[in-house]
């Protein structure tokens, strides 16, 4: 066998230097790892038309350690008050914690932070104990015009917490990282703000032990992001998870939050249902922290019946008959399953590669069956619930499939994708290191113009010599889903990059599809929120901003430009 079919780079195994620029960027845990397996190599290789020698020294890995000699600028009588609140061992003016508590997952952080280039961070990092200080220190920065960010799990990729105007960055999970109470009659659950998801959801499912209740429960909201997301981040950025399908999105998860405001607390009422007017829990969702601090939510929750689950998968012909599948199951009235992912031709080329299902018999049968490569669409899913219930999901999706002239693979293809479903951004660094970006956009679509838009989106970026553009939907609606665009480009030069990403954004506007599916606004897309919503609706959004935040202190450049 030649070099060519079994070299490998020295792909990174360690976890980042302390201290270290690389510590910041990476993505998930820090000794957390997914590297290109051999096919998806040879595929990056062939389309950016690069060998081995290419990836013998890496481009750059971010592996310095940060100094950056950059002082706060709040005064030592505004860091004591702040240590009065807190205490002093949380409280931070280490450049390092800044720069940390500043920084989301954007490509451009990574490139700007691998090149030690830094914008703007934070003059003072908290760690607050409890809502009395949450409510202290938003009581005190109003009164001192000093600006207020909150860190969450540190998932962002829109700028969502960028300090722009300096000021002090909250951290939540440090100490607001609890279940409140479990009403069981209910099926309900408090929990503070700052809780990950892998802490609630391990909680939930063993709440017969730590709280005493007859069933296990589950929280049902799993995005990508799950291992390094908060509770809170899920709702303020109107998120939504890998089974959004069946559970819904964490917007429609919550019943009621309490939310600390320069203007004061406010605490929803939790109704199932309520017709008292407008609904301010409705204007806080999706509010990004504009607004207020989110510190507790209560949020509904399901019997955690892991042995119920069906697992099923398909290989269809084309694009178009499975989308047409997913629309009559969207469609059907007979339920939903709960994972529910299609793949367009490209991104089912390669993912076949990345779980290991290329060249296996199940790739040698589709073939010889007529499901072409770079036409054929793989389909995952899953059915959760009640078991005759997910059963009967199961039996009217084969059917449906068939329909459509759809192959069954059987459980095996979401059985490999499932166990790796959080660890698929890992690659990211590794292709980095060698000047290679992967990155992601999604966006909003009914099922009457998602044809347009997937197809004016992968026009735009295959637009661009020598790129790969993967699509999925994956979140499933009866009006419409979700596209969520994943493209790979040999870049380096940042510049260049943000000039591709604005066109891709300024074609999923223009194509008619949402600026945003599940990913939130941030600073990133911001700039197209006056024309996508439109002059009355941003008059709308201003005048709920000066009554919460008349000193522009929350988050300040968030989502939308206010008294700026």
């Amino acid at each position: 066998m030649s070099k060519e079919n079994t070299f490998q780079p020295k792909w990174i195994n360690e976890a980042p230097v302390q201290n270290s620029f690389r510590s910041i960027f990476k993505y998930g845990a820090p000794n957390g790892f997914k590297h290109p397996n051999h096919e998806l190599f040879n595929e990056i290789k062939q389309t950016f038309k690069l060998s081995d020698k290419d990836f013998e020294k890496p481009f750059s890995t971010g592996n310095e350690i940060v100094n950056l000699k950059k002082k706060s600028n709040l005064t030592t009588s505004q860091i004591e008050m702040f240590v009065s609140i807190s205490g002093q061992e949380n409280v931070s003016t280490n450049e390092y914690e800044r720069l940390k508590f500043s920084c989301g997952k954007t490509v451009e952080e990574a490139l700007k932070l691998r090149d030690g280039q830094i914008d703007k961070i934070t003059d003072l990092v908290i760690h607050p104990r409890n809502k009395k200080e949450i409510s202290d220190i938003v009581r005190y920065c109003n009164n001192q015009k000093i600006p207020i960010y909150v860190f969450g799990g540190g998932s962002s990729v829109n700028f969502g917490f960028l300090p722009e105007k300096g000021g002090v960055t909250l951290v939540l999970a440090t100490y607001l990282n609890k279940i409140v109470s479990l009403n069981e009659q209910n099926q309900t659950v408090t929990v503070e703000a700052g809780m990950l998801g892998p802490a609630f959801e391990e909680a939930l499912n063993n709440a017969t032990k730590l709280f005493g209740t007859k069933h296990e429960f589950t929280c049902g909201h799993f995005p990508q992001s799950f291992e390094y997301s908060s509770v809170g981040g899920w709702f303020v950025t109107l998120g939504s998870g890998q089974q959004s399908s069946y559970f819904g999105d964490a917007a429609d998860l919550v019943l009621g939050v309490e939310i600390i405001t320069p203007a004061g607390t406010i605490l929803t009422k939790n109704y199932a249902a309520t017709a008292t007017g407008p609904k301010i829990l409705d204007i806080i969702k999706g509010s990004e922290g504009i607004f207020g601090i989110v510190v507790e939510l209560t949020w509904k929750i399901f019997k955690h019946r892991p042995e119920n689950r069906q697992y099923f998968s398909f290989i269809f012909p084309t694009w178009q008959a499975a989308t047409e599948a997913s629309r009559e199951i969207s469609q059907g009235e007979f339920g939903m399953p709960a994972v529910f992912r299609i793949s367009d031709p490209e991104e089912t080329h390669i993912g076949l590669k990345l779980y290991g299902i290329e060249n296996t018999i199940f790739d040698k049968l589709m073939i010889l069956r007529g499901f072409k490569p770079m036409q054929r669409c793989l389909f995952l899913a899953t059915a959760d619930g009640e078991k005759s219930f997910a059963k009967n999901v199961k039996r009217k999706v084969t059917q449906i499939c068939k329909k459509h002239g759809a192959m069954n693979l059987t459980s095996f293809p979401v059985k490999k994708w499932e166990p790796g479903r959080y660890k698929d951004p890992y690659l990211r660094e590794d292709l980095m290191d060698y000047g290679v970006i992967i990155d992601t956009l999604e966006t909003s679509v009914m099922w009457d113009n998602l044809h347009e838009v997937h197809e004016k989106c992968r026009n735009y970026v295959k637009n661009r010599p020598e790129t790969i553009c993967m699509t999925h939907a994956s979140h499933f609606y009866m009006q419409g889903t979700n596209l969520y665009f994943i493209f790979i480009i040999k870049e380096t030069e940042l510049f260049n990059y943000l000039k591709f990403q604005e066109g891709l954004i300024d074609t999923i506007e223009k194509s008619g599809g949402s600026l945003s599916h599940h990913h939130g606004v941030g600073r990133m897309i911001g700039r197209l929120m006056p024309t996508h919503l439109g002059e009355n609706q941003i008059n709308v959004l201003k005048s709920l901003k000066n009554h919460f935040d008349p000193n522009n202190i929350m988050n300040p450049g968030n989502l939308v430009h206010f008294n700026d």
